[in-house]
């Protein structure tokens, strides 16, 4: 449920109408792509499209109020990774009675395997949505992600995570997948040193126009929305510039990201908010959602208005980047 947020350049910039708020800039490291790996396989566009026309179009919207369809999203998240070679765990609870489950895979880590990179997105969709884009996009990359890291060899371990229920009318509440998931994961004293929430992550435009933003914000920040941005609060700032330096060595994808109160409407709202409430590092990746997608929680929200091609270019920075993040013990 990925909604509006305020982007930021390599500037601390401040707002005035009460709106002031702190922006984390991040240096590029130097040394770091000399650490990016050599990759021979990569995610395509036609991969990431397959998946979101399954979950939009074949399935369609899923949520508890229609249930075979969240179930049948479930299945095909299993279905993949089982085909992926992955052990699954599920985690299961119920909802308004219909049974509700987080599902997990984990690329264990070579040299610290006890600490934990955690990479999520809800499979939900919003009612009245097919939820192409939110959040389609979002599992599409996760499966990606999964599939190439089980190739790799990690040094810490990168945890993939499928959550239910993130859209209302379960944000925010015990019954969110995500809350659910990070209150256990806290209670079984779980490393995770990262968390990030892959929403909404497959609009993209060159136009000019294309991206907006709340007033005065457009006089300092780009109006082009070809960009992907990560979003954390102040807590988790220096654990998210860490993945913005290892992005910009692994891809020249435009990055916008900003560190701000998590007040901030659209900060907070994602699957990293759970994460935040039991005081685990957490930031969310996303495309700024109905500030630059018109579709966004319509029942427009199809496979066919994705730009997948730049989506595609941005998952596969995501993957070298979060293989450099699992370099070292930090």
């Amino acid at each position: 449920m990925c909604t509006w947020f305020i982007t930021a350049r390599l500037a601390p910039v401040r707002c005035l109408a009460g709106a002031m708020f702190f922006v984390a800039s991040a240096m590029v490291d130097t040394h770091a792509s000399e650490l990016a790996p050599d990759m021979s396989r990569e995610i395509t566009a036609q991969q990431l499209r397959k998946h979101v026309t399954h979950l939009a179009q074949t399935i369609g919207e899923r949520n508890v109020f229609h249930p075979h369809a969240l179930h049948a999203a479930q299945e095909y998240i299993e279905t993949t990774w089982r085909g992926q070679g992955y052990d699954i765990v599920s985690q299961q609870y119920s909802v308004n009675g219909v049974r509700s489950a987080n599902l997990e895979v984990t690329r264990t880590g070579i040299r610290f395997p006890e600490k934990i990179i955690l990479i999520g997105a809800h499979y939900d969709s919003v009612y009245g949505s097919p939820g192409a884009n939110d959040n389609g996009s979002g599992v599409a990359a996760l499966l990606e992600l999964s599939r190439l890291f089980k190739d790799l060899a990690p040094q810490k371990s990168v945890r993939f995570v499928a959550f239910t229920n993130e859209e209302p009318p379960f944000f925010t509440t015990g019954q969110q997948g995500s809350a659910v998931y990070a209150r256990q994961a806290r209670e079984r004293g779980d490393d995770i040193v990262l968390m990030a929430a892959l929403e909404t992550i497959g609009s993209y435009s060159q136009d000019p126009g294309s991206q907006h933003y709340p007033p005065l914000f457009r006089f300092f920040y780009p109006d082009q929305g070809n960009f992907i941005a990560f979003v954390s609060n102040f807590g988790s700032r220096h654990a998210m510039k860490k993945v913005v330096r290892a992005y910009r060595a692994s891809t020249d994808f435009p990055i916008e990201h900003v560190a701000t109160f998590a007040a901030v409407p659209g900060v907070s709202w994602s699957d990293h908010r759970s994460f935040w409430h039991q005081d685990y590092d957490a930031f969310m990746i996303t495309d700024t959602a109905f500030y630059r997608y018109p579709h966004y929680h319509s029942s427009e929200d199809t496979p066919d208005k994705l730009a997948y091609d730049q989506f595609a270019k941005m998952t596969n920075g995501l993957l070298r980047a979060f293989l450099l993040r699992t370099e070292g013990a930090d």
